[in-house]
């Protein structure tokens, strides 16, 4: 469903229901998203056994991009805006999202750059890193009619839980992968919160009224949720 209301928002966005929407939310367990075209690899089945050995919940996302995993210590950010030509501002949406999210890492004293890291996961050339060595934010966007969706996801912790299942994935994928390069906030800055994070990006953002999310979302979200689900048995 979560990944269910990101679609259902950009749905929204494109009619011109919605002129803008932000979401910021926190994964209830650890998730492993494919992007669509995995699903058509050879080995997605055994990526996808490997993936729920690993307790991580298999799932096929809206934007693009090669599979990402995360878990409870992370904030997805998804972003949604009813925009004419919205195809024509991709590159700078990418570039100025990329250098905002590096804004407010280096504010908790990291060394954050934008650009891919050697054998990243889900590789873009707009990733943050730290240090030009680990990743921490990845972005990515699905550009529909009259609209686009930003997402981002920066993880906070359990980078240790994620080498692993991220390292069997790829293999099966026959996808290059390292290791090495994954990252967390928490890692860089010991004891840094998701509260305290989360705080920061809103302050970026300019957002400082929360509201709950509109029915007309969430009946939507509910029809597209199957969408994003795995149901043969991999």
């Amino acid at each position: 469903m979560e990944l269910a209301v990101a679609h259902a928002l950009v749905r929204r966005a494109s009619s011109g229901e919605l002129t803008e929407a932000l979401r910021i939310y926190r994964p209830t367990a650890p998730v492993l998203v494919f992007g669509r075209r995995d699903t058509h690899a050879a080995g997605f089945d055994a990526a996808v056994r490997a993936a729920r050995s690993a307790g991580f919940e298999p799932l096929v996302r809206a934007v693009g991009g090669r599979p990402v995993a995360y878990t409870t210590e992370a904030l997805v950010i998804d972003h949604v805006k009813h925009e004419q030509l919205a195809p024509e501002g991709l590159d700078t949406r990418f570039k100025n999202f990329g250098a905002m999210y590096a804004g407010v890492l280096q504010e908790f004293g990291i060394d954050a750059r934008v650009g891919a890291v050697p054998g990243e996961y889900c590789p873009g050339a707009h990733s943050v890193n730290a240090r030009g060595v680990v990743k921490l934010v990845g972005t990515g966007q699905r550009v529909v009619r009259n609209g686009w969706l930003f997402s981002a996801l920066v993880v906070i912790g359990d980078d240790e839980l994620l080498r692993p299942v991220l390292a069997d994935v790829y293999a099966h994928l026959d996808l290059p992968f390292d290791p090495a390069s994954v990252g967390s906030l928490s890692t860089e800055v010991p004891g840094l919160s998701l509260d305290t994070v989360e705080e920061r990006i809103l302050d970026a953002y300019g957002e400082t009224s929360p509201a709950e999310l509109d029915e007309a979302t969430m009946e939507l979200a509910a029809t597209l949720a199957a969408d994003h689900r795995i149901v043969r048995d991999a």
